[in-house]
């Protein structure tokens, strides 16, 4: 496939008091490329206690490939393409959560822990397009992961 249909992916995940932070960022580059840098700033939640939130950008075109492939990997493939119409708003921004337990183990599951963001490429920039081209780009890449 030579080019993405995104402009962009955002994947986020909060690190609470209770868990490892080294885990939790193993988690979140289950679905990123080797090395690929995360911002890391730390807040205080309702009563005080440390949170820390991790992210990535991914911009550049093999590596948002890269992260949609691993979304592609998810089970509920079909389920996440058949509710492309609620997950896509009128920004053409495309949302997902992610089980960040199961991408602890490795696996792409849909669930709760990672955020999922990705712009998606539309012209003229509308919902519709927008729905079309994560359709058509999820699709492949499932077809893609099953060969």
């Amino acid at each position: 496939m030579a080019s993405v249909p995104f402009h962009y992916v955002d994947l986020r995940a909060f690190s609470y008091a209770t868990e490892d932070e080294k885990r939790v960022e193993d988690a979140l580059r289950h679905y990123l490329p080797e090395e690929f840098e995360l911002e890391r700033a730390e807040s205080k939640g309702h009563h005080g206690d440390r949170i820390v939130v991790l992210s990535a950008r991914v911009e550049n075109a093999d590596d948002v490939r890269h992260v949609l492939a691993r979304l592609a990997e998810a089970p509920e493939v079909d389920r996440l393409v058949d509710e492309l119409d609620d997950r896509v708003t009128e920004n053409c921004e495309f949302f997902v959560h992610l089980d960040k337990q199961a991408a602890f183990s490795g696996e792409t599951a849909l669930g709760d822990g990672i955020t999922f963001r990705a712009k998606v490429e539309a012209y003229p920039a509308n919902r519709e397009k927008a729905v079309v081209n994560a359709e058509e780009t999820l699709e492949l890449l499932a077809d893609d992961d099953e060969e």
